[in-house]
Parts: structure tokens; sequence; C-alpha cells
């Protein structure tokens, strides 16, 4: 079973055909929303909705750890990430679907981790590759056999949030090579690694960041708005292709 963790943009999925919701208790709290499980031409999957039913949840009060935990026990084969990020690289316009293969943590106290009983030994993980080398392949062959252009690789800034970034927060992601940002992505990669979990990210270009394209005095809200519906087409025949991929 695949699970999908949508964001802004993403609140449901549309195509799956619904069997069933269920609200789940963990060691850690509740998950954001109750997780609904379907099907997509046949093949189970399971979608979590990040920010909670009517997107009420900030990005740094997302319960990261319960999400994850949650999908985890369901021993899903893999867990797709959706985002919405801010594009720094020049051509990584609005509209643009990217899958980053590195990651920039900016982010500051959020659960970030499972290991955190003293009486245990300290647990370092590799976090060298932070998303699964094979669930990225998966999700870019969907993207070609959907007919998606899509952008291989690419540095994705975590930041806190939830306001927006500076240009000059932006200019320094940039010197630090961040290619786009967005505020949901740590501590949500880690946490899928330490479960073992393999996750990925498919991120679509919301909006130029801070100081790029047209938003040199402001950004467009409803212009942002406007494109993740538009570029949510896009990602969910993406899905689609990926879903009747997939190997039971």
């Amino acid at each position: 079973m695949i699970a999908v963790i949508g964001g802004s943009g993403m609140k449901q999925l549309p195509g799956l055909e619904v069997t069933h919701r269920q609200m789940m208790r963990t060691p850690y709290g509740e998950p954001s929303s109750p997780l609904i499980f379907g099907t997509i031409n046949g093949h189970e999957v399971v979608f979590l909705s990040r920010h909670g039913h009517g997107h009420t949840i900030a990005p740094h009060m997302v319960n990261y750890r319960a999400n994850i935990w949650a999908l985890c026990t369901l021993k899903v084969r893999c867990v797709i990430a959706v985002a919405s990020v801010g594009g720094i690289r020049a051509n990584l316009t609005p509209g643009t679907i990217i899958i980053p293969d590195q990651i920039i943590d900016y982010t500051y106290n959020r659960r970030f981790t499972y290991f955190e009983d003293t009486d245990r030994q300290v647990v370092h993980t590799d976090f060298t590759q932070p998303y699964c080398t094979d669930t990225r392949t998966r999700l870019l062959e969907s993207a070609r056999q959907a007919g998606e252009k899509i952008f291989d690789g690419g540095v994705y800034a975590a930041t806190q949030g939830p306001r927006l970034e500076t240009i000059a927060e932006i200019n320094r992601l940039e010197r630090d090579g961040a290619d786009m940002v967005g505020m949901t992505g740590m501590p949500e990669a880690i946490l899928a690694r330490e479960l073992g979990l393999s996750y990925a990210t498919i991120a679509t270009v919301a909006n130029y960041a801070a100081g790029r394209g047209d938003s040199q005095d402001s950004i467009p809200l409803q212009a942002v708005f406007a494109t993740l519906e538009k570029s949510m087409v896009n990602v969910r025949n993406i899905l689609n292709h990926l879903v009747k991929n997939d190997v039971h």
C-alpha cells in the first residue's frame, strides 16, 4: 500500500475510491487528520492531510511524529509527501514540479526525533541521502509515463514558518545551495528515515521565493493558490501512474 501525505493544495486525493476513514492514536498523540483508506485503479492507497481538515494546522504545529508513526504501523510500502515550495533557482518557475534529492533544515523547536529516551543508547541515523533513491526513481518514471515534465533533483530548504521569508533570507538560502524553500520538509523526512520508511517528496513550485521573479515587492497569494490548484492536476496524474505501477 502506498501512503500519500497531502500538503497545501492537496487537502484530499481526487480519484480515490474511499473505503473507510480511521482516526488513529499513537504514543505521540493523534495524527493531523483521520487516515483515509481507498483504492485507485484497484490499488490500495492511504491518504493523510498534513495540515488537517480545513487546513488549520500551521507548519510548525504539525504533529509530524504522530503522522509518520501512524503510517509506519500500517506497514506501507512507501510514503509520498506532496509539498508546495517557493522557487529560488531561476528555472524553478511557478507551476514547476520537482523531486528534490537533498534538504537543509532551518527549523527549530520541532519534535524532530523518536530517540529521546535517556535510558537508551544514542542512535545516529544516516541521513546522507535524505530521500529514498528507489522511491524517487519510481516517481520520476511515473512522471515520464504520465507525460509530465519534471525536474530531477534539487535542494529543499526547510524553514520554520508560518511566515514567508525576507529577500535577505532567501539570498542566504541561495548562498547555502538551496534551490527551493518550504516549511514542512523537516522533521518529516528524518522521522520517516528513523522508522525505516521509504519516503520521497514531490514538490510543486507555487510561487517565486522573495526577491525572485515577480516577487520583488511581495508574493501574490491569490496567484499562488491558483497555481497550486492547476499544478495539483499534474501531480495527481503522476501519483495515479505511480499507484498503477505499484507491485503488490
